[in-house]
C-alpha cells in the first residue's frame, strides 16, 4: 500500500518542498529512504521505528521502501521525522490517508514518541501556504512560530498519537502558555543611550544623520577619544522601525538557525563582530546553518570598530555583500545564496598609532603609514558611501553643545525614508542606497552647474565610476532630509564633501 504526505527540508535559508511517499509491501523486513538524504535524515528510521512502537502503533514487519522527491535535492536535518512516521502508518493501515496528502508535517521525533520543534518553522510555515496546502502539524512548542505566518493554519501535537488523531479529523493539542514557550533572545537595549551626548563633531554626526536616512555605508575615522564608537553605537537610536517584509525576513533568519521567536523581530539587528574575526565567520560556509555575520546583520547594521585591525581577505569578501545586497557560497558539494543587504559602519584610526595629523604625538615613519593605508584596499573604500574625519575638538569647561537628540534625529531620517519611499515604491526597492543607474538618472537628476561640478570631479581623478554613483545615492538623500524633489547644487556639494573627507582614503581615487 502507498501513502504520501508533505514536508520540507531547509537549504542554506531557503526551504525545499519535499513530497515523502512509502510503500508497504510483504517481503523480508527492512525498511529503506531512498532520495540523497544526509546522515541525520538516514538515521530517522531507528527515530520512526522507536516512536511509532512506544506510541502503542504497530510498525510493520514488511519491506518499507521511502521515497522523498525530489530526488536530486538534498534533505536535511530530522525535521523530516513526522512525516515518515505518519506515512508508514498510513500506508500499513493504521491512518486515514485522506487528509494526510493536503497538510504539510513538520517535526521530530523522540524515542518516545514526543514531537520536538526544529529549526526553520518560520520558513516552513511560509513554504506551505505557498505550497497551498490546507494546514501545518507540527511541534506544540513551535505553534506560536508558525502563527506568525497569516494564511495558514498551524496544528499543535505534542505526540505521534496527538498528530495521528489530527490527521484522523480530531482535534489538535492546546499550544503551550506564553510563559511555558518564552524563550528570550537577547537584543541590544539602545534606551539608555541618545545621540545628544555626543558633544561636539556636528558634521559627524549629521553624516550619521544622512547614512541612517539612505541606507548607506560609512567609514569614520580619526585620533582616538573623538568619539567614532559611540557614534556608531548611536546610529541604533536613529534608525526607522523595520517594515513588516523586513521584520519577517530578521524573523526568518533567527527561526531558521534554531532560534526560538513567538513574534515579529522588532529591532534592527547590530552586529559588532571583534576584529580576529575569519572570513568564513564573516561570509559564512556552505555547512548547513552556518551563517555569518553579513547575513545575521540582514536589515540592520554591521559594526566593525578598529576597521584596519581586520585580516585583509577578511575585509575584502566584504566586497560583493556590499554591492549586491547578497552573498553567494560555493563549495565542492554545496552552494548556497544568502541575503546580506546591511548597513556598513567602520571605525578605524589614521595611523598605527592613531595620532596622525596631532602634530609630535604621532611617532609613525612612512614606511609605517604607507603599510597602514594599505591594509584598506581602494575598492573596498570605493564601495563606502561616506568617508568621515574626525579630529579632536578643543576642550571648553562646559563643553560644546550637543547637535541634535536621537527623538529629534529619527523623525527626520525616518521623513526621508517616507519621501524615497513613497518615489521609489514602483521601482521594487525602499531606500536610495538600493537604486542603481538607471534609477538615479531617473530621479537624480542634475542641473547643468551640479553636472559641471560632478564631470570635474571625476576629471581630476578624484571620483571612480562607482564612486560617482554613490556620491548622486548620497546627494539624493540630502536633498531628501532637506525635503526637496530635487538634488540641488548644495546637496551634490556636500556629497562629494563627505566622499573625499576620510584621510585613509588620501591618495586614491575614492
Amino acid at each position: 500500500m502507498l501513502a504520501r504526505t508533505h514536508t520540507f527540508t531547509i537549504e542554506g535559508l531557503q526551504t525545499r518542498h519535499v513530497t515523502v511517499e512509502v510503500d508497504v509491501r510483504p517481503g523480508l523486513p527492512c525498511f529503506s529512504i531512498v532520495g540523497l538524504a544526509d546522515a541525520a535524515v538516514r538515521e530517522a528510521r531507528e527515530r520512526v521505528r522507536a516512536a511509532i512502537l512506544n506510541s502503542g502503533f504497530e510498525f510493520p514487519a514488511r519491506r518499507i521502501t521511502a521515497n522523498l522527491a525530489p530526488g536530486d535535492v538534498r534533505k536535511e536535518g530530522p525535521g523530516l521525522d513526522l512525516a515518515l512516521a505518519c506515512a508508514v502508518l498510513a500506508a500499513s493501515g493504521q491512518l486515514a490517508s485522506e487528509r494526510l496528502g493536503c497538510n504539510a508535517l513538520f517535526g521530530e521525533l523522540a524515542l518516545d514518541g514526543s514531537v520536538r520543534a526544529s529549526q526553520g518553522t518560520l520558513a516552513v510555515a511560509h513554504a506551505t501556504r505557498r505550497a497551498g496546502l490546507r494546514a501545518l502539524v507540527l511541534a506544540s512548542r513551535a505553534t506560536r512560530e508558525a502563527q506568525l505566518v497569516e494564511g495558514i493554519e498551524a496544528l499543535a501535537v505534542e505526540r505521534l498519537s496527538s498528530a495521528v488523531r489530527v490527521l484522523n479529523g480530531g482535534d489538535a493539542d492546546p499550544p503551550p502558555s506564553a510563559a511555558r514557550a518564552s524563550r528570550t533572545r537577547a537584543v541590544p537595549d539602545w534606551r539608555d543611550v541618545d545621540l545628544g551626548e555626543v558633544r561636539g563633531q556636528r558634521h559627524a554626526v549629521r553624516a550619521m544623520m544622512i547614512a541612517a536616512a539612505g541606507a548607506h555605508s560609512i567609514l569614520l575615522s580619526g585620533p582616538p577619544g573623538t568619539g567614532k564608537t559611540m557614534l556608531a553605537h548611536r546610529l541604533a537610536t536613529i534608525l526607522p522601525p523595520l517594515s513588516r517584509q523586513e521584520a519577517v525576513e530578521v524573523t526568518r533568519i533567527q527561526s531558521l538557525l534554531g532560534n526560538g521567536v513567538e513574534q515579529l523581530a522588532s529591532e534592527r539587528p547590530f552586529r559588532a563582530p571583534h576584529h580576529t574575526i575569519t572570513t568564513a565567520g564573516m561570509i559564512g560556509g556552505a555547512q548547513r546553518g552556518w551563517v555569518g555575520e553579513v547575513v545575521l546583520a540582514h536589515n540592520g547594521v554591521l559594526f566593525l570598530d578598529e576597521l584596519s585591525e581586520f585580516a585583509r581577505a577578511t575585509l575584502e569578501a566584504l566586497r560583493q555583500p556590499l554591492e549586491d545586497g547578497r552573498v553567494a557560497i560555493a563549495r565542492a558539494r554545496h552552494s548556497a545564496l544568502y541575503p546580506a543587504r546591511f548597513m556598513l559602519v567602520a571605525a578605524t584610526n589614521p595611523c598605527p598609532c592613531g595620532y596622525a595629523g596631532e602634530g609630535d604625538r604621532c611617532g609613525c615613519t612612512e614606511a609605517e603609514l604607507a603599510r597602514h593605508r594599505r591594509r584598506l584596499s581602494g575598492p573596498l573604500l570605493d564601495r563606502i558611501d561616506l568617508l568621515v574625519n574626525l579630529q579632536r575638538e578643543e576642550a571648553h569647561a562646559a563643553g560644546p553643545a550637543p547637535s541634535i537628540s536621537s527623538a529629534e534625529a529619527r523623525e527626520q531620517v525616518i521623513a526621508a525614508r517616507e519621501r524615497q519611499a513613497a518615489r521609489l515604491a514602483k521601482e521594487g526597492i525602499s531606500v536610495n542606497a538600493q537604486m542603481n543607474g538607471g534609477l538615479l538618472r531617473r530621479h537624480a537628476r542634475l542641473g547643468e552647474r551640479s553636472g559641471e561640478m560632478l564631470l570635474s570631479a571625476r576629471q581630476n581623478g578624484l571620483l571612480s565610476a562607482r564612486g560617482e554613483q554613490r556620491v548622486l545615492r548620497v546627494a539624493r538623500t540630502i536633498a531628501d532630509l532637506g525635503g526637496s524633489a530635487r538634488v540641488r547644487e548644495r546637496d551634490l556639494g556636500a556629497a562629494l564633501a563627505l566622499r573625499a573627507d576620510a584621510s585613509l582614503a588620501g591618495g586614491r581615487a575614492a
